[in-house]
């Protein structure tokens, strides 16, 4: 489910990075950097949308570290719910997107703020889950375990799945809509939420069994 959401970050950041200003909305160590730049008088960069983007990641990232901290029991009800929050952050976005466009300020600073809350929701959520080597947003520190460990399956499918996200979301921007890959994000999420739903649930019937343990409590078995 995890690596799902990491090609959801890779879509959204497509999405932003091409459509909204040269801003991401996922990757905060990029917008650090391109506020840096746009201070020094970079052309084509606005510090204004990255410190828009990173105001609404901050946001995003409280609403998911307080989430975690309302819903401690189980892990997999958490990732439903927040999914699902995110999920109406981009369902938002999207109609947003083609109802008004998303090239004139008034709608692109909004754009901008209901993704990056979503991601930093996102991120929050991940982060409390505790996945060994899966974080979904964040590869720098991954690809460097990657190659100092020379091992990790979970490291390299992160990285590549970040990278079909984004080919797929530069895809869908360049030569369909910015809706048509936000539509996609929105439906990877649902996929996310139900699927998760399901998994969580203990199993019955002959071949039933406990809910997956990912999803227990924490310090459950």
């Amino acid at each position: 489910m995890l690596l799902v959401l990491t090609v959801v970050t890779g879509l959204v950041d497509a999405v932003s990075y091409l459509a909204l200003g040269h801003v991401f909305v996922a990757n905060m160590t990029g917008n650090v950097v391109f506020l840096g730049f746009a201070l020094a008088g970079a052309p084509g960069l606005s510090a204004t949308a990255s410190l828009a983007a990173l105001a609404a990641f901050l946001l995003g990232a409280l609403a998911g570290g307080r989430l975690s901290e309302l819903l401690p029991g189980h892990r997999g009800r958490l990732l439903v719910v927040s999914t699902v929050v995110q999920a109406a952050l981009l369902a938002g976005g999207t109609a947003l997107a083609a109802l008004a466009g998303y090239t004139a300020d008034p709608v692109r600073y909004p754009l901008i703020g209901l993704l990056g809350f979503a991601m930093g929701l996102q991120n929050a959520v991940v982060r409390h889950l505790r996945v060994p080597d899966l974080t979904t947003t964040v590869l720098t520190m991954t690809i460097t375990a990657l190659a100092a460990d020379r091992s990790g399956a979970r490291r390299l499918a992160s990285a590549v799945w970040m990278f079909g996200g984004a080919l797929l979301g530069a895809v869908l921007v360049l030569h369909t809509d910015v809706p048509a890959a936000l539509g996609l994000a929105l439906t990877l999420l649902a996929a996310v939420a139900v699927l998760t739903d399901r998994a969580s649930r203990p199993r019955r019937g002959r071949h039933g069994g406990p809910a997956p343990a990912w999803t227990a409590p924490e310090g459950g078995p």
